[in-house]
């Protein structure tokens, strides 16, 4: 009886050992070690750091996936960077990135938008709309984008070779300048008053089945500008992105300086999700915890996007490639965020 209790001890040892010694998944490996180095820092309300880091790690520790956060809010100094070395393909939000280097040609040509250019941005921002994307990214050519990426101070934001701009390849950080660029007002400001408040204006109006991600639990009184992406791929699986600058109540309905500088950004892209509701919600956790902490207890205006209102088309911001047991995707000409 000894001998035999013995070696039960001995075996449930073993395989206790076995399984602390065993790998971590991939992915769980890159997300705890992404959130070891998730931060906020604030000048005037260090507190409020410590609470805001402490909420998106304790969201990230249960969600699956590679998820990089960068946020910015001036009135309180707050900055919060996660995963901050991770680059991911862009899907839809390089559209951001297409509408402010034509903003920024018309400028440098000393002009206005033509008429060709506004049927363009409009439609590629609100209803993201693929083949005006492609129409203006040809046009204003892939040099030019890229002097214009130069411009913006963007570090790690590089252009598909083969002119996919769906495939650009960005980080958070960058976005977080692309969206600065509207939002800024500094005195040597990338683009000028009224190019940024058309631009927000874009933002501002893209359709409602469109307005998941960022905005979740944003305070009552707030406004949103926003662009989301979402694309999955044979590595990677789906990835998830969601950009966003937000004015807070009592700043008026505008988009002039005092506005701007009044907004705060918030930047979520994801991808190793295995479905676009998966990293959707992945998203909209990240986003109630900084709506909460910035709202000072204000109730939240938008909740979590129901699950049945999350399609499972991908924006069609590259050329098909369909993952093992993903949907079949639409060409990729064909409008699939219109449907």
């Amino acid at each position: 009886m000894a001998l035999h209790l013995r070696k039960c001890r001995i075996a449930i040892a073993t395989a206790l050992v076995t399984t602390l010694l065993t790998p971590l998944p991939a992915t769980a490996a890159r997300a705890s070690s992404a959130q070891r180095a998730a931060s906020c820092t604030a000048r005037s309300d260090p507190a409020l750091a410590a609470q805001l880091s402490r909420d998106i790690r304790a969201v990230l520790t249960a969600r699956r996936g590679t998820v990089s956060v960068a946020l910015h809010d001036p009135a309180s100094g707050l900055s919060c960077t996660f995963g901050r070395s991770h680059r991911y393909d862009t899907a839809s939000v390089a559209k951001v990135m297409i509408m402010e280097a034509a903003l920024r040609r018309a400028q440098d040509w000393g002009r206005g938008l033509t008429t060709w250019e506004r049927g363009k941005i409009r439609p590629m921002i609100t209803r993201s709309d693929n083949t005006a994307a492609r129409r203006l990214f040809d046009d204003l050519g892939q040099s030019y984008i890229a002097r214009f990426l130069n411009r913006a101070g963007t570090a790690a934001t590089t252009l598909n070779p083969y002119g996919l701009w769906g495939l650009t390849r960005t980080s958070a950080a960058d976005q977080l300048r692309l969206l600065g660029v509207l939002t800024g007002t500094r005195t040597r400001a990338l683009l000028g008053a009224s190019s940024r408040a058309y631009g927000l204006k874009q933002l501002n109006e893209v359709r409602r089945d469109q307005r998941w991600g960022v905005p979740a639990g944003m305070p009552r009184g707030t406004r949103a500008y926003l662009k989301n992406g979402w694309l999955p791929r044979s590595t990677h699986g789906w990835r998830v992105h969601s950009v966003g600058a937000f004015a807070r109540a009592g700043s008026g309905s505008g988009t002039g300086a005092k506005v701007r500088s009044r907004m705060y950004r918030i930047v979520v892209l994801s991808h190793d999700n295995p479905t676009m509701k998966y990293g959707v919600r992945t998203i909209e956790r990240v986003a109630q915890a900084v709506h909460r902490a910035l709202g000072k207890g204000r109730s939240a205006v938008q909740e979590l996007t129901p699950e049945d209102l999350i399609s499972e088309v991908p924006d069609g911001s590259a050329p098909a490639e369909a993952p093992a047991g993903a949907a079949t995707q639409a060409p990729p000409e064909q409008d699939t965020a219109n449907r």
